[in-house]
């Protein structure tokens, strides 16, 4: 997934501004803000437009692989918005998680992480550039006990091109880790959502509090403040 984003002439599309296409490096690079931010890419616009464009264009919703006792709850319970949560769907190592979509800031590019001098610690890994501002950068895959599958396979192109950072948010502090892959935004109900299993042990099920099934996977539904508090403690 490029934070690049190449609209198409559709009705979903029509009410977004892609002003990068006629005022930004796309257009005449009239843009008063290119003197800021030297490509739109690393514009809060653009950035704002991509989270929006992942939420109409890759929502999928959940609900094909309920189990039967499921399926009988929501068909007494019809679907409606407000029983659908959306979620960002991402990967780390082998391992499918989401998170709330309303934590996320940013979808961008793999930057160049700087190292915190005296600090021996796993989860933190040191700080980046995000548009002039330092962002720490975490490793979830430390944190949460997960291997990195790609260790063992050659590191191709189209590997590294699927690597992205992500920026979320939560209660006031902004947090950057790397995801393997990320597919996008998941609309999902609640009945989709099943107990961990008993024999998922390792810190990752610590952290989960629910999981569904997409694609052939079991997708761990991160628990947010959970995971948040744990990384302040990373963090002191």
């Amino acid at each position: 997934m490029s934070t690049s984003l190449h609209y198409q002439a559709d009705t979903a599309m029509t009410q977004i501004d892609d002003c990068w296409n006629r005022i930004g490096v796309r257009g005449d690079a009239s843009c008063e803000q290119l003197i800021l931010h030297i490509d739109c890419r690393n514009c809060p616009v653009h950035a704002r437009a991509a989270a929006e464009l992942l939420d109409r264009l890759q929502i999928d919703e959940i609900g094909d692989n309920l189990s039967e006792k499921a399926e009988e709850q929501a068909e007494k319970q019809p679907q409606s918005a407000a029983n659908l949560r959306s979620l960002l769907l991402f990967r780390i190592g082998e391992e499918w998680l989401a998170l709330p979509t309303s934590l996320l800031e940013e979808i961008t590019e793999q930057r160049a992480i700087h190292r915190l001098p005296h600090r021996q610690n796993a989860i933190v890994l040191g700080i980046t550039n995000i548009r002039g501002a330092l962002v720490t950068c975490v490793s979830l895959a430390a944190m949460l006990g997960i291997g990195n599958g790609d260790e063992h396979n050659e590191r191709n192109e189209r590997q590294e091109l699927l690597r992205r950072m992500l920026i979320v948010r939560h209660n006031g502090q902004t947090t950057a880790f790397t995801a393997d892959e990320v597919h996008g935004t998941l609309r999902v109900a609640d009945s989709a959502r099943q107990a961990v299993p008993t024999t998922l042990t390792r810190a990752a099920g610590h952290f989960t509090h629910a999981i569904i099934h997409w694609n052939g996977h079991s997708v761990g539904l991160l628990e947010q403040e959970l995971l948040f508090n744990t990384l302040d403690r990373s963090l002191a």
